[in-house]
Parts: structure tokens; sequence; C-alpha cells
């Protein structure tokens, strides 16, 4: 493991207690635990790309991915390398029941679909926050009922029938800062390009070219919110070479031209 990054050690006093956050950490942030923790970590990444580092090997954490990391493990991680940060929701916790329904791994981790997943995920973290922090009667219980419906939500994951070549693709779109080319996809998944995009259709809900173009503009719009992005930077940075179709797609999708979006955000956070 790294010994440039600094070592991270905790009282174990507060093993058996809720603590939470949200990190938004630059591209230098890293974190060691040669002795892990008493307790367990869910994490889940909002944008960026970060890794975990175990004697099992590393597994990047890529947006909207739900990551466990199971107690007295030794580890790392940190921002992924190339990437300019990392922006994630985090919690500890003491060990819980559900933690049986999944597979005993020293590190889990599954990407949660678009649409009510994510958004019971972010809701999750949200009531997490709320209650561990304001510690009021049963803030426990309370905290803990969210922590076990992540654990749910990841255990359902872990045991989805999807085909796995529809998951590289999945996987291989979130990734992509490129037009996207179906034959490179159909390629890699070992499919031909007609069965590639019934298959996707089926199991994904919406076309390839559809599903990777939405994935671009919703991170074009995190760019220009959150990393101060111009329209015309934040299309050149998830990979469109002509702005009047980034900014077609945007305007359909958002409601609002890229940059009416852009003056929308900077108004919302001057006040």
């Amino acid at each position: 493991m790294d010994a440039k990054l600094p070592v991270d050690l905790y009282d174990a006093a507060d093993y058996g207690d809720i603590i939470s956050g949200h990190i938004s950490a630059d591209s230098s942030y890293g974190v060691i635990r040669p002795q892990g923790r008493g307790d367990l970590l869910l994490a889940y990444t909002l944008q960026g790309r970060g890794y975990f580092k175990t004697s099992a090997g590393t597994r990047v954490a890529e947006a909207h991915e739900l990551i466990l990391l199971r107690e007295d493990v030794p580890h790392q991680y940190g921002t992924m390398d190339g990437e300019q940060g990392w922006s994630f929701l985090w919690v500890h916790f003491p060990k819980l029941p559900e933690i049986s329904y999944l597979p005993q791994e020293e590190l889990l981790s599954a990407s949660i679909p678009e649409g009510y997943g994510r958004e019971r995920v972010l809701a999750a973290f949200h009531h997490i926050f709320y209650h561990a922090g304001e510690r009021s009667d049963y803030w426990h219980a309370l905290s803990e009922n969210s922590i076990r419906e992540l654990l749910l939500l990841l255990a359902r994951q872990l045991s989805s029938k999807r085909d796995p070549r529809i998951t590289l693709v999945l996987g291989m779109l979130s990734q992509s800062k490129q037009e996207i080319r179906v034959e490179h996809l159909a390629k890699a998944a070992g499919l031909s390009v007609s069965r590639l995009a019934h298959l996707f259709k089926e199991q994904v809900g919406e076309g390839i070219v559809e599903h990777a173009n939405r994935l671009r503009i919703q991170q074009a719009a995190r760019f220009m919110e959150h990393m101060d992005r111009t329209a015309t930077e934040a299309a050149q940075d998830v990979g469109f070479n002509s702005y009047n179709h980034f900014a077609a797609l945007f305007r359909k999708q958002m409601g609002v031209s890229p940059r009416t979006y852009k003056q929308m955000k900077s108004a919302q956070q001057q006040r």
C-alpha cells in the first residue's frame, strides 16, 4: 500500500457508533488503514472515480456504485489516478443482521441503476445524515433502518439476473468520454450489433445510444453545477464534438438550454 498517503487511525471508542458524511475530495485524496476498522463502511460515489484496495485486490468506485467494506479489513482508498476529484457519501456502522444476505467477501460493490434505485440510495443516506446528526430520541434505530435498506438494495443488485455482457457494456458506457461506437461495444461483449441492441433494450429499457447520451448529459450538468465548467467546456468534457447536438439533447432532457441551466445553478449558489 502507498505509504505516501496519510495513515488514518481511529479510536476504538467510536466503533459501534454510526458516523456518516459527504466527501468531495481532490485528486490527491487517499487514506490508509493498516488495521482496518472494527465497523463496516458503505460508500456511494456521486461523481468522479475512487478506488478501494485490500489484500484481495483493487476495486474501482464508479459513479452510482455502492460499495461495502467489511470490518477489520486492512485497506486503502482514495481518488483514482487521472481523476480531478471524487465525490462520495459514506457511513460507518456496526454489524447488522442484513449482512447475512450478502456474499462472504471483504469488499463488495454493485452499480445502482438509473431511476428509483438511485433515488432510494440517496434518500437513505439523507435520512442517515439527518438522524445521526440530530441524535434525538431513537436516532440510532432510525439510522439503522436506513442502513438496512442500503444493505438490502446492495444484496438485490448482487443477485440480479442481468446478463453479464450487458453489465460489461454498461460499465464501458459509464466510463466513456468519446462518441459511442456500437460496433466496438458489440465486439467487446462478443455479440453481433443487432443482438446487443436487442438484449440491451430488453434488459435496460432503452437503446444504447439513448442511454449513453443521457449519462453524458447528466455528467455535463454536474460539471457545470459543481466544477464551474461552461456549457461549451462541459460538452467537450463528456465527448460531444458538436455543441449544437449537445445543446439539443440537453434541452430535451433537462428542459432548458445548457447555458440557461448554468446561469440558474450559478444564481442558486450565490444566494
